[in-house]
């Protein structure tokens, strides 16, 4: 079902609802009012795969975002900054199909969500798919480790081995020191391993449970060297980073992200699937999140790890997560002028004369989180677009121009 913003519909719900309140765009159009008209899923939905979810018949695009007691806070979107006109033409254009399929488009400025839609599969209630952008997560709950000890910054070149202590060192492959947590943050660990082996290491095995999966990617692997020490996107690398939580902090890594992460940000309405091998949670995929949840991570990330005035993680390790360590090659999808930190992304956008560093959790199929530091600017995205380019090359920057002038 191809989705159409009516104006007109909207304005008879809004009457027949006793709405008071609206925003209203140039030439008198309504665009949004408070959340009680956001979309939400019903019970039904609720328990479906958002991949079968139904369209929405109508978008919904607020520039003055309901409070809803999540601790988000909330301004207008042209009052409290930004170019009204600006965003709510690129978010017409999203409800009439002339860019990807994105099922909701957030923006925070300045400490407060201004903006807040959704279209197609998009619900203000429903968690909502994540794939890559979790390494970024997983990169967090990393940084929040560090912050309460359980790591130092100096372990990130220490070998990743040193930290599971239920490993049999001698069945090693050579090479398998050369592997630290910096490497394999920056996807250089270095593993290979072979077709037919990779596909043994999906079989569940009472061998591969917990460190025994590390056990055996460090035995079939070929030998750990410099030379195969490059970028190579996924390769067990954020894994190996889970393993070393897992490893290090008290109880098990599934009690850590829930009690020490998600929970000090009131982040309740989720699903974190553990890895169907090992045990332990997903580490760069299969994690569902609200868009309203994951604007609270970007605001964390602007507040240099700060949430609500407590440290949640290492600013000194957010600081090079979010910086250009290494370039990414050998990957046609992958833009030549984005670089990689630790499972973030970082380019600098252009806009006008000036030149803005923005850092990136990404995600396949269009979840994004963006931050611009020196704009106090975040920008989230959800949606089910194979074709990410769109959005890289023309929707973020239609939102940058809005807040910059």
């Amino acid at each position: 079902m191809s989705i159409n913003l009516s104006f007109k519909n909207l304005l008879s719900v809004v009457f027949l609802s006793g709405f008071c309140g609206f925003a209203v765009a140039a030439a008198g159009k309504i665009v949004g009012g408070n959340n009680d008209l956001a979309p939400e899923a019903t019970a039904a939905e609720a328990k479906i795969s958002v991949r079968d979810l139904p369209y929405l018949e109508k978008a919904f695009i607020d520039t003055t975002p309901a409070d809803r007691k999540d601790t988000v806070p909330v301004g207008e979107l042209g009052v409290d900054g930004g170019n009204r006109n600006m965003i709510v033409k690129l978010a017409e254009e999203i409800a009439e199909s002339k860019h990807a399929p994105y099922d909701s488009l957030l923006i925070t400025y300045k400490g407060k969500l201004l903006f807040e839609s959704y279209y197609r599969r998009g619900r203000v209630n429903l968690p909502h798919g994540q794939a890559s952008a979790v390494k970024a997560y997983t990169s967090l709950i990393l940084g929040r480790a560090i912050q309460l000890g359980y790591l130092t910054m100096a372990d990130l070149d220490k070998p990743l081995v040193s930290f599971l202590k239920d490993l049999d060192p001698t069945k090693f492959v050579e090479g398998a020191e050369k592997i630290t947590l910096h490497k394999a943050l920056t996807m250089r660990g270095g593993l290979r391993i072979s077709e037919a082996q990779s596909k043994e290491l999906h079989k569940p095995s009472s061998k591969l449970k917990g460190q025994g999966f590390v056990q055996s990617l460090l035995e079939h692997s070929k030998p750990i060297t410099s030379d195969s020490q490059i970028y190579k996107y996924g390769n067990y690398n954020p894994g190996l980073v889970m393993q070393v939580i897992d490893a290090v902090v008290p109880g098990s890594a599934q009690e850590f992200i829930k009690n020490e992460f998600l929970d000090k940000m009131g982040i309740v309405n989720y699903h974190w699937k553990d890895h169907a091998v090992t045990g332990q949670p997903e580490s760069g995929w299969r994690v569902s999140m609200t868009s309203r949840d994951m604007v609270k991570l970007g605001r964390l990330v602007l507040n240099k790890g700060k949430w609500q005035g407590e440290q949640l993680i290492s600013a000194d390790y957010l600081a090079k997560a979010t910086s250009s360590i290494t370039k990414p090659t050998g990957y046609d999808w992958m833009p030549k002028d984005f670089f990689y930190g630790y499972f973030f992304y970082q380019t600098d956008i252009t806009v006008g004369d000036k030149s803005y560093s923005a850092s990136w959790a990404w995600g396949g199929g269009g979840q994004f989180i963006i931050t611009v530091e020196e704009l106090d600017l975040s920008i989230v995205i959800t949606g089910h677009d194979r074709d990410e380019e769109v959005f890289l090359a023309t929707v973020y920057k239609r939102i940058l121009p809005a807040f910059s002038q």
